[in-house]
């Protein structure tokens, strides 16, 4: 039988092999167990067609990137839709960057100048483009303007889909599961959701931010998410047999059937969110007989949801920089207080909201200029507050 991996097994770059598999570590964005076979996104950015085209084919070219830009905001507010319910509006709202995108003025100019002028292929256009922004982005030592890079990166990704699904298809595709976990090089919106029906049980990257948009969605939809997994492409394959325990921080990549059975059974047993086990409801006390009291933690309406379906008496401390991270603007007073405000009736129970504490690492240009040297111990919490007394004033009165 596989010896079970102590909690203080050491962690080393890179995939260990015990006799139960490869195990892979990384950083939890949003916990939870899923169960499954891999499905690997490579990088469509760096396999896009390099192609040349003549001259009487450059007004078709332009023609695709329209027709191509229409469809992909077509699907963002049809997925826009379908979300409704699901997540919070706030959490939905992250979609309209996306929007923004595919309107920005700047995108469509960059990419018809290149099928003008370099007389490149669409593909090749919007690659090239998307890999400029790229690389200038990740240069600055900015963590908006990185998660600016990934959000122009995803909107790429969907317009070159796009064009994909839109040619013929000539070469013959093989069929991947409908259920799966997805392995890819970056935790990206474009890849969590689509429309073909399939489910996206897990997710695994070997790069990404806890605090991008996309790690966000992750968390608001219970999407059991490791990031930051060291040689995960390397390491995976198509159609490979994993276990991801988000909440743990490791993939168990083809374990034998023993560990397996251990796994698939709690897996299919887990209860609905909303199906509490009262866990919490039981009187906890010290040996010496002081009771203890349990309040909950939480950072969205999710986790609200799910402290008040385990009966907690209260949520003990809310924390309030999920708005502040979703877009690149403070939020309005109006936002922030319809958000608290469904905080508060989904809790039942009293709440106590936390004030914004964001150091300069977390790149909210409008409350810290530039990063510090050493974030963790600079200017944050309420002495970044009182410097920028709209932002706190507005917290105050929502």
């Amino acid at each position: 039988m596989t010896e079970p991996v102590p909690p203080d097994f050491p962690l080393e770059a890179g995939p260990e092999r015990p006799a139960g598999g490869v195990i892979l570590r990384g950083t939890p964005v949003a916990p939870g167990l899923a169960v499954g076979s891999i499905h690997r996104k490579d990088y469509e950015l760096d396999n896009a067609s390099l192609d040349r085209i003549p001259r009487e084919a450059v007004e078709g070219e332009l023609n695709r990137f329209h027709t191509a830009l229409v469809d992909a905001r077509a699907q963002l507010a049809d997925l826009k839709e379908k979300l409704v319910g699901k997540v919070p509006v706030e959490d939905a709202r992250i979609l309209d960057v996306h929007v923004a995108y595919l309107k920005d003025s700047v995108f469509h100019s960059d990419v018809e100048n290149l099928i003008l002028n370099e007389r490149l292929c669409l593909e090749a256009a919007i690659a090239k483009v998307i890999g400029d922004f790229d690389r200038i982005f990740k240069l600055v030592q900015n963590e908006t303007l990185r998660e600016r890079a990934v959000d122009l990166r995803d909107v790429g990704i969907r317009v070159l889909r796009h064009l994909e699904k839109n040619r013929s298809a000539t070469v013959e595709r093989p069929e991947r599961p409908k259920d799966y976990v997805l392995a890819a090089k970056e935790l990206s919106i474009v890849d969590m959701f689509n429309l073909a029906g399939e489910h996206v049980l897990g997710i695994l990257t070997e790069a990404g931010s806890l605090t991008s948009h996309a790690a966000i969605l992750a968390r608001s939809m219970r999407i059991p998410t490791l990031t930051a997994v060291p040689g995960l492409l390397e390491a995976v394959n198509e159609g490979d047999f994993v276990i991801l325990d988000a909440s743990e921080g490791l993939a168990r990549i083809n374990p034998d059937e023993v560990v397996r059975a251990q796994y698939r059974e709690p897996a299919a047993e887990a209860p609905a969110p909303e199906a509490g086990d009262g866990w919490s409801a039981s009187e906890a006390r010290t040996e010496d007989g002081v009771e203890i009291r349990l309040f909950a933690s939480c950072g969205n309406l999710p986790e609200v949801q799910a402290a008040r379906a385990q009966g907690v008496e209260a949520i003990g401390v809310y924390r309030t920089e999920l708005l502040f991270l979703v877009d690149r603007e403070p939020p309005t007073a109006d936002a922030l207080h319809q958000h608290y405000l469904a905080v508060v009736n989904a809790a039942g129970v009293p709440v106590t909201f936390r004030l914004l504490h964001a150091d300069s690492g977390m790149g909210l240009a409008y409350l810290h200029e530039s990063r510090e040297p050493n974030p963790a111990l600079g200017r944050s919490g309420m002495r970044a507050l009182l410097s920028r007394e709209l932002v706190l004033r507005r917290q105050l009165a929502a």
